[in-house]
């Protein structure tokens, strides 16, 4: 079982939604310090502002920040000048939005700046490069479950997130780094990321279909994801998979996962 107490962690998108709530319950729970990084920043100094008053100076730093530019490395060198390391990564940042003038930068947030962010806290926690160990998680969804064509580009950035965090979290990687890298995947959760304003889609024509897909998925409230994910933070083993839907309690999906690989590489073993 691993705890947060006295442990120092880095939040993506922690501003609002999931990120948020995640900050608070990793505060609650008596974290060391956790930096919040997002673009928001009335929503950013405003939670620093609330957590240092209930809970001391020191507890969390807000820190404006693009994480497709060097904001991110600034932000982590930051957090190593004034701690020395870092127990704790939860790349939570995502963009919902396959509109043709957007879909570039929703991958550049939900894919490659979170594998900037992995492996920047990788090499910092190593264990075989003088670190101590730690722990990733990385946020996929549903949509790396399923096929959804209304949002072809965000599901497959998912997937993509999916396959690189269990990849990166496997042995022997795992045992010589001392890096948990675990993958949670969210169900329909009611935060502004749903919000019609906030996504889009690739042709008019799918507009109506991913709305009536929202409005019929069940919603889960931000409470029950939090609940979840610091679930999967105390028990998750590196490389597992697990879906967070419906307000119901974490569920280990990794031996599914395993499972769909392995039907899915036969063509290519037996080729």
């Amino acid at each position: 079982m691993h705890q947060v107490q006295g442990k120092v962690f880095l939040v993506t998108g922690g501003a609002a939604g999931i990120g948020e709530g995640v900050v608070r319950a990793l505060v609650e729970e008596g974290s060391k310090h956790i930096a919040v990084l997002d673009l928001d920043e009335k929503g950013g100094k405003a939670l620093e502002s609330d957590l240092v008053t209930k809970h001391g100076t020191g507890k969390v730093k807000f820190y404006k920040c693009d994480i497709t530019t060097d904001d991110l490395n600034a932000a982590f060198d930051d957090v190593i000048h004034n701690f020395a390391y870092i127990d704790g990564v939860i790349n939570c940042a995502g963009i919902l939005n396959d509109n043709p003038n957007v879909y570039a930068k929703a991958i550049a947030v939900n894919v490659t700046a979170l594998i900037t962010s992995s492996l920047k806290a990788y090499e910092l926690m190593r264990k075989d490069r003088a670190g101590k160990g730690g722990t990733v998680i990385n946020i996929a969804s549903i949509a790396a479950l399923s096929r959804a064509p209304f949002v072809p580009i965000y599901g497959a950035t998912k997937i993509a997130v999916l396959h690189f965090s269990n990849a990166l979290g496997m042995e022997p990687t795992y045992s010589r780094s001392g890096v948990r890298v675990l993958t949670v995947c969210f169900g329909c959760t009611d935060t502004t990321l749903l919000q019609s304003s906030k996504f889009g889609v690739f042709e008019p024509e799918q507009l109506g279909v991913l709305i009536k897909y929202i409005k019929e998925a069940p919603m889960q409230k931000p409470e029950s994801a939090v609940r979840g994910m610091l679930e999967v933070f105390k028990k998750g083993e590196s490389a597992s998979t697990w879906l967070i839907t419906a307000d119901k309690p974490a569920e280990d999906i990794t031996s599914y996962v395993n499972e769909a690989y392995k039907i899915m590489s036969r063509h290519h073993t037996n080729a």
